[in-house]
């Protein structure tokens, strides 16, 4: 414990997402006095210790397969006095990264969590877009497949504001394809390799942008919507159709729905 029994505290570290010269000077600062460094993935974030001259006292891995069971280890951590600085492997802990039950275990026990802010690629992407950026809603990656892809993107027009998300490259094409099938041609934007040196935004109709990528482009992607000019689904569209269907006769062998 430090003097007086004090705890320690949780720092959450903005890392760069991309570019190594996007860390401020406090989370260089934190990282050097921190005494434990818990890192998604200990070698790549030994790359970023090393660029800046920091040799933890300790770095220990928290990830997606172990976060469930090391979080109340960080937590103990914290509880005896030590001083924990979190960063996953780019962007800020607990954005589709480890962090969330980390948090969580530490404001469990009633114990302090600071954020360093930092590079943002969801900020980066709505700024490049030049949508509407008052009302905004990040989703994270889109499912997969393209039909649970479609239903998500239906879900996704009750927002009513812009829509920002990650896609993997191999998938932005079918993403792109779905989009102009539920949204219709709506305004949009792909952002690659953002702060990256062959950064690259591409903006317009989701036509054009299908016909800019109608394969895979190489880097990371953000993607962004004008969900705000879409019409919203209609509430009562489901219990319509339904109704519909009650009504009409079965046919020769089947069986009814309410059977």
């Amino acid at each position: 414990m430090t003097d007086g029994g004090e705890p320690g505290t949780l720092y959450l570290v903005a890392t760069p997402i991309g570019n190594l010269e996007d860390m401020t000077y406090r989370a260089v600062r934190i990282l050097k006095e921190a005494d434990v460094v818990a890192a998604e993935d200990t070698r790549h974030t030994r790359k970023l210790l090393d660029h800046y001259a920091i040799s933890p006292r300790r770095l220990i891995a928290c990830h997606d397969h172990n976060e469930r069971y090391s979080a109340g280890g960080i937590a103990d951590l914290i509880a005896r006095g030590q001083t924990v600085a979190m960063c996953s492997d780019a962007g800020m802990p607990g954005i589709n990264d480890p962090g969330y039950r980390v948090v969580a275990a530490v404001y469990e026990r009633g114990l302090p969590v600071r954020v360093l802010p930092g590079a943002s690629s969801v900020l980066s992407a709505l700024v490049l877009s030049n949508l509407p950026p008052h009302e905004f809603v990040f989703l994270g990656f889109p499912p997969r497949k393209s039909g649970q892809r479609r239903n998500w993107l239906q879900r996704a027009r009750r927002h009513q504001a812009t829509l920002v998300m990650m896609e993997a490259p191999h998938r932005l094409p079918g993403l792109l394809e779905d989009a102009l099938a539920v949204f219709g041609d709506i305004e949009g934007a792909v952002c690659l390799e953002i702060t990256k040196m062959f950064e690259e935004t591409a903006r317009g109709p989701v036509s054009a942008l299908l016909a800019r990528f109608p394969e895979a482009p190489r880097g990371e992607v953000m993607v962004v919507f004008d969900g705000a000019s879409v019409a919203p689904p209609d509430p009562e569209a489901g219990s319509k159709k339904r109704q519909r269907d009650r009504r009409k006769p079965s046919s020769p062998g089947s069986v009814s729905a309410d059977t």
